[in-house]
């Protein structure tokens, strides 16, 4: 028995340790960064009613949709795009390198219209099946158009109609071409020229693609925060969260000894899971974040301190070290679960009600009050088991359980 507890105690703090040492940085990377960490481009966009539309939950809903389409086929990682009030859009672009040309892709309603030579429209995007960024024979940047089926029946007669002639192709508004048309063309198709260079090509492509927004969006407010600011408070989270760590780790070492350091093992541990779980769920980090991370290594602690405080009454009334272990987890367990459940039910209110950064530190308090009920009523509770198991001491005092019963005895 005592070397089956032996061997489960060594296996145990050695598995976790190595773990921890071998997992917890590139973990740490491999969680998505949210704007404030490695800089990026933070919009609000404002849906405007227009004679043709009016801002509802449908239209903005759709917009939502459409920008999602455009922002993802640009490219970028990680972007965040959601709902704020009733008329408002948030889109943050993390890592973003070029904001200027991704914002003015986001507000942009893409209106496509091919007009004959009369000012009239004839087509528009809704009869396009595809775009696609390509080259000309001469090697210039084109955007090719496949149109659908009645696209291409409208398309046909529009060039038929128009031999000799300009057609205008305009996207909101602004004349993008306007080609002379030789012959009819029915074989819908057709390439949009103008663009600058293939980038400019394949955005128009992207716009195209996507579809037109159903309202207008203007940008009011627009906030870019450099690369450089997001590493500086990359570091300083860091270094907040090693300082908040090692106090965690002094302060249950000073006070409950073995106990402490069984307890700080398992806090390893828990770390190492919640970020695991931050990857699993593919949860953005931010520095709200990272602020309820260190939060919640307190209150795995706190879980620690009211067992082991119930562990030092049980073993004042006599009990053996295993007896006042199994006592004082089930003692504390119905006030952990309480505090726990209460500070689920706050987090839950403000990843429903809050935006952003206010969800990202919702997410992770969450996550770290179950990953740390988790850790102190089982883990912790096998540890200190395999350690009383192993007789490695038999002191009350090593454990934290010394100071209130030498007192007693001296009053005697």
């Amino acid at each position: 028995m005592q070397r089956n507890s032996r061997i489960k105690l060594i296996v145990s703090v050695l598995a976790i340790i190595i773990c921890f040492a071998a997992f917890i940085r590139p973990l740490a990377m491999s969680v998505k960064q949210g704007l404030d960490l490695q800089g990026g481009t933070h919009v609000v966009l404002q849906a405007q009613d227009t004679p043709d539309a009016k801002v509802d939950d449908d239209a903005l809903n759709r917009s939502i949709s459409i920008i999602e389409r455009r922002v993802n086929e640009l490219g970028l990682t990680e972007p965040v795009i959601q709902r704020q009030g009733k008329d408002r859009i948030i889109v943050e672009l993390p890592g973003v390198k070029d904001p200027e040309q991704a914002i003015a892709m986001l507000g942009r309603t893409a209106m496509l219209e091919f007009k004959d030579m009369n000012g009239n429209t004839v087509l528009t995007g809704k009869d396009l099946k595809d775009s696609k960024a390509s080259v000309d024979q001469a090697g210039r940047p084109v955007v090719t158009l496949q149109f659908n089926e009645e696209g291409k029946k409208k398309f046909g007669e529009l060039t038929a109609a128009n031999v000799g002639n300009q057609i205008a192709i305009l996207l909101d508004g602004e004349v993008l071409t306007a080609p002379r048309v030789s012959e009819p063309i029915t074989g819908g198709s057709a390439q949009i020229t103008g663009s600058r260079d293939a980038k400019e090509a394949e955005h128009l492509a992207i716009l195209l693609r996507s579809g037109s927004l159903p309202v207008k969006l203007e940008i009011v407010e627009n906030r870019t925060v450099g690369p450089t600011l997001g590493q500086d408070s990359k570091d300083k989270s860091i270094k907040a969260f090693a300082i908040g760590l090692s106090g965690v780790f002094l302060f249950m070492l000073v006070f409950y000894r073995l106990s402490g350091l069984v307890a700080d093992i398992v806090l390893l541990l828990y770390t190492l899971l919640l970020l695991g779980c931050m990857k699993g769920l593919n949860a953005t980090l931010t520095l709200p974040g990272i602020a309820g991370i260190i939060l919640s290594i307190g209150m795995a602690v706190d879980a620690n301190v009211l067992i082991f405080e119930r562990f030092k009454e049980e073993i004042r009334t006599g009990k053996t070290l295993r007896a006042s272990i199994n006592s004082g987890f089930s003692r504390a367990f119905v006030t952990i679960l309480d505090s726990n459940v209460t500070t689920l039910m706050a987090a839950a209110v403000l990843f429903y009600l809050g935006t952003g950064p206010v969800r990202g530190f919702a997410v992770t308090l969450a996550l770290g009050v179950l990953m740390s009920m988790f850790t102190a009523i089982t883990v912790t509770k096998f540890i200190l088991n395999a350690l009383v198991g192993s007789q490695f001491t038999k002191n009350p005092f090593l454990y934290g359980a010394g100071h209130s019963e030498k007192k007693e005895e001296a009053a005697k």
